[in-house]
């Protein structure tokens, strides 16, 4: 076993979730050895073309994971180890903490083909395209953007990539919207954590205070300045003050711990994949990662 593979305990943990051999002859090989490959890709960033050979063809481990990328086997995967998870009690649904992280675009993620992509082999779109592939410009060049929820254990509830230059306040529901947590003992699945904590002010807004009173979840997001003024320059029908507390928003260091182990992974920190599903892809198997550490 070489530095960054997977452990007998990690393998054990996501070998029964992954896709099996159907019908006559064998159409998947090992994935233990594949799915390392993609790993060793992801943590060190280097081009698939420069794979060590133990890990087999580097083609094999780069259609893989564009196949495994666009018929959403990864986010099932991370939804099957999460499910594991919250049965073991491992889960941590006190505090969710929502907040978002801008990586640099390398030169050749750009450039991708303006004909929509497809899934190999079927006759469907991926299941997170978009047709502006996720890449936005800023001030500092070309940019995506990558928001995210993060339980008290500092470990990736749902993941959302969006361009650069997209702004927090929009992207918050949506984001809640992906947590989707499965029971195997059966009932709905976990969606509504029991409380929220905003990452910074820039998630204070009319339309997410009223979305999660709606949902009846429990938040503490800061105010900001111009909205806290506009309230009180119109008095009695300005509304009440938002309540606002401290002690909790302390907590808010969960999700920014959470996205410094994301970008520990080289391929997550600075975007090298041309298609936005693809990246999607190696967001969520960064986060599995995580789900799969102790």
């Amino acid at each position: 076993m070489g530095r960054g593979d997977l452990s007998d305990r990690e393998w054990a943990r996501l070998e029964p979730h992954l896709p099996k051999n159907t019908g006559r002859g064998g159409r998947w090989a090992c994935h233990r050895k594949v799915v390392n490959g993609i790993l060793f890709r992801q943590r060190t960033g280097i081009p698939w073309r420069d794979l060590p050979t133990r890990f087999g063809k580097w083609k094999t481990c780069h259609d893989r994971h564009r196949r495994w990328s666009a018929d959403g086997t990864w986010e099932k995967l991370l939804r099957a180890v999460q499910a594991d998870a919250d049965m073991e009690g491992r889960i941590d649904w006190s505090m969710v903490s929502v907040d978002s992280t801008s990586c640099r675009v390398h030169q050749h993620a750009a450039g991708a083909h303006q004909c929509p992509a497809r899934i190999p082999g079927r006759r469907r779109r991926p299941a997170h395209h978009r047709p502006d592939e996720a890449i936005g410009r800023s001030r500092g060049g070309l940019t995506t953007r990558i928001h995210l929820a993060s339980d008290g254990g500092c470990r990736p509830l749902a993941v959302l990539i969006t361009p650069g230059q997209w702004g927090d306040a929009p992207q918050m529901i949506p984001v809640l919207n992906r947590i989707h947590v499965p029971r195997p003992a059966g009932g709905r699945p976990r969606t509504r954590p029991a409380h929220l904590c905003g990452g910074d002010r820039a998630y204070s807004s009319r339309r997410n205070r009223c979305c999660l009173r709606r949902r009846q979840i429990r938040h503490t997001i800061p105010e900001r300045r111009d909205q806290r003024a506009n309230r009180q320059r119109r008095g009695s029908r300005g509304g009440r003050p938002s309540g606002f507390d401290q002690t909790r928003y302390a907590r808010r260091n969960e999700v920014e711990r959470t996205i410094n182990a994301l970008k520990g992974s080289c391929a997550v920190a600075t975007r090298y994949d041309k298609r936005a599903y693809v990246f999607h892809g190696t967001v969520t198997l960064a986060a599995i990662r995580l789900w799969l550490r102790a």
